[in-house]
């Protein structure tokens, strides 16, 4: 619902329009959220014209009451493995009975158990599952997304998964972000298997899908050192974007390796050394923590403040999978890396807005700001440290993505 062209007018509202700067926020300056209250919003085409008090409404503008409630940019969650098929319930008894995230991949299970659900889906099916996660995590107030390959673990099977991708990337209101994530895991079933990867694999999704970002898991039980850098060398050679998983449960010395190349981003960061996550800091590749899968697998939190207070680069994410972090709500996210990332309710809040939408190469979101798309969430409080105060409660009373109320209302 919106006016004639998309026109709208939000009155009375408090506005957290992250600054006038586009682009990421360094250290300290990641908790600003430069708020101002009782501001009205006025949107035309599907773009935000003017924020400040008393904005005056066009002839044939919608007008919406916030009542002093907050209006944010829509989040952004920059990590997800959201398309799957499949489930892995047993395995999380499994876990409850004391095995271990570990245990359970060397044995075949985990990521491997969920590959076998994903090649004998059809790409129909993964993408009207993705649209099914997708349609929850709008409600939640995230309009923007990354959504990972990774559990086809065979060309036709990865392209399978990146076709589903773009197949629900179509009928989103928001914007999905492709990563072929070709270096998840291991398929012991299949000889060869990294060297296929690499020459096989990675040359099938360069053809179709030459902008994807390459991602992969290093990890014991998973990708080594040595095996992701080969990968990741020969896509930087065909031109891809890069990002890593890495030191979620050991380090192994791809961080440095990740800033010397300049990858987008670090993700994970649970064991990552002092020297090296003040390296990151130092660096323009951001750190993406996941606190979703602290809380899920087994405890473990990265150290958001020490990143920060380094003057580094963070954003935080769902990580949504059906493995270490069933999670499709950036509220949940941003309410854990409060309590165990070391990181305000502002900080995270930006980790999750304006550096998330910057990670993604969306420069024109994240930010209430003149120009930017009108990518935005009404919340139901008056004080935005309510998303990290209160959980398990819906936060998020409507959702606008280019100007037209998607989710909710006023």
């Amino acid at each position: 619902m919106s006016g004639r062209d998309g026109s709208m007018v939000i009155r009375g509202a408090r506005v957290l329009t992250m600054g006038l700067a586009p682009g990421a926020r360094r250290g300290a300056t990641l908790g600003d959220l430069h708020a101002v209250n009782g501001a009205d919003i006025r949107v035309e085409g599907g773009r935000v014209v003017e924020v400040g008090a008393g904005v005056e409404a066009p002839t044939g503008a919608d007008i919406f009451e916030a009542r002093g409630r907050v209006v944010m940019p829509a989040f952004v969650d920059c990590h997800t493995h959201a398309c799957w098929a499949g489930d892995r319930l047993d395995e999380w008894e499994l876990k409850l009975r004391g095995a271990t995230y570990l245990e359970i991949l060397e044995g075949g299970g985990g990521i491997m158990s969920t590959v076998r659900a994903v090649r004998a889906a059809s790409q129909r099916e993964l993408a009207d599952s993705l649209g099914r996660r997708l349609s929850v995590m709008l409600g939640e107030g995230t309009a923007h997304a990354e959504v990972k390959s990774g559990y086809g673990l065979r060309t036709e099977d990865e392209l399978k998964m990146l076709r589903a991708i773009a197949d629900a990337g179509a009928s989103f209101p928001g914007t999905l972000r492709m990563t072929a994530c070709i270096g998840h895991a291991k398929d012991p079933g299949q000889p060869g298997f990294v060297e296929t990867t690499i020459n096989e694999t990675l040359g099938a999704v360069h053809d179709e899908f030459p902008d994807a970002t390459i991602d992969a898991y290093c990890e014991r039980g998973a990708w080594s050192l040595d095996e992701c850098l080969r990968l990741f060398d020969r896509a930087l050679e065909l031109g891809h974007d890069l990002r890593v998983h890495a030191d979620q449960f050991n380090s192994l010395g791809m961080v440095p390796e990740a800033i010397r190349r300049s990858f987008l981003s670090v993700d994970h960061l649970e064991e990552t050394t002092p020297d090296d996550m003040r390296s990151l800091a130092q660096s323009d590749t951001l750190g993406v923590m996941l606190p979703c899968s602290g809380f899920h697998v087994d405890g473990r939190y990265a150290d958001g403040r020490a990143l920060l207070d380094a003057g580094g680069l963070l954003a935080i994410a769902t990580n949504a999978n059906p493995g270490s972090a069933p999670c499709l709500s950036m509220p949940m996210a941003i309410a854990l890396a409060v309590r165990h990332l070391g990181v305000t309710p502002a900080e995270a809040i930006g980790a999750s807005t304006i550096n998330a939408a910057a990670l993604l190469g969306l420069g024109d979101r994240g930010q209430i700001a003149p120009g930017t798309i009108a990518d935005l969430v009404l919340l139901r409080h008056t004080d935005e440290r309510q998303l990290a105060y209160e959980f398990g409660a819906r936060h998020v009373d409507a959702v606008i993505v280019g100007g037209n109320i998607v989710r909710g209302g006023f």
